[in-house]
């Protein structure tokens, strides 16, 4: 399962970074090796792995700026057993350094070549917007994986997106592909959602994952205290949810069954 996935949508509030945050915790608890690249000036993820982005000595700054090697900014967390490149603030100011200079939109998908066979899987969090930020995680990875919540703007905001893959499928990433659509903070009682859940499923066929992420109140306090739902509250909905995705993702590389491990396997407890 060796793939690099964009996780990103240009709109704001879908859980992009739950997903990021949740989804490498989950994939390292299949003993998957797992690298989560911030790549959102927010650096909410960083913050979500109870990493602080303030005191981060190197982060996806300086590897964006050619300052610093891909290795050399890698976060153990160690509690779940993967690795993090932070960010912080600072990509503003990279993102305005780097635009039109030659290459500009390729410099993470050449960071990240000496470390990529290091890992099984990397997750790209992008930030909710396509600037050059986006452009060199979509130029970076071989797939990507929309969040969207199950509502009518979000259809629309994908409509956009799909054209923005294109465009770069089209040019300097000919690789790059849908890998998958998850639903978000679904509530099944929605009859909107239920709706545009069925619109997904028609269109997409095959794209938008079984898995449904569903609203959960320990998925949205977990960040809080710097954990993924996983070593927050492993019982949670949200943190099943989470594993089931990863599993759901490895049969798809892998083809078989996958039986997940169970919780307290997981967490090492």
């Amino acid at each position: 399962m060796q793939r690099i996935l964009a996780i990103t949508n240009q709109k704001g509030g879908v859980g992009k970074t739950t997903t990021s945050v949740n989804l490498a915790a989950s994939l390292a608890a299949t003993r998957r090796r797992v690298l989560l690249i911030d790549c959102d000036p927010q650096g909410n993820a960083t913050m979500g792995c109870g990493v602080d982005k303030l005191t981060a000595q190197r982060t996806t700054t300086d590897v964006l700026l050619g300052e610093a090697d891909a290795a050399a900014t890698l976060v153990n967390i160690d509690y779940a057993n993967f690795r993090l490149m932070p960010a912080n603030q600072d990509l503003v100011a990279a993102e305005v350094e780097l635009t039109g200079k030659p290459g500009c939109e390729a410099r993470l998908r050449e960071a990240l070549r000496p470390v990529r066979d290091q890992f099984d899987v990397v997750l790209i969090d992008c930030p909710p917007s396509l600037n050059m930020l986006t452009v060199n995680a979509l130029v970076a990875a071989e797939g990507v994986l929309i969040p969207m919540q199950c509502e009518y703007y979000a259809l629309e905001g994908l409509s956009a997106l799909i054209g923005t893959i294109d465009q770069i499928k089209a040019g300097p990433n000919p690789q790059l592909e849908i890998h998958g659509i998850l639903r978000t903070m679904f509530d099944p009682r929605n009859n909107l959602a239920n709706e545009v859940s069925a619109q997904l499923i028609e269109h997409f066929k095959g794209k938008v994952f079984r898995t449904i992420i569903p609203r959960n109140v320990r998925l949205a306090e977990a960040p809080s205290f710097g954990k993924p739902a996983l070593y927050f509250d492993r019982e949670s909905r949200g943190a099943l949810a989470y594993l089931a995705l990863a599993g759901e993702m490895i049969r798809r590389a892998e083809g078989g069954d996958y039986e997940l491990p169970a919780t307290s396997d997981a967490v090492g407890t």
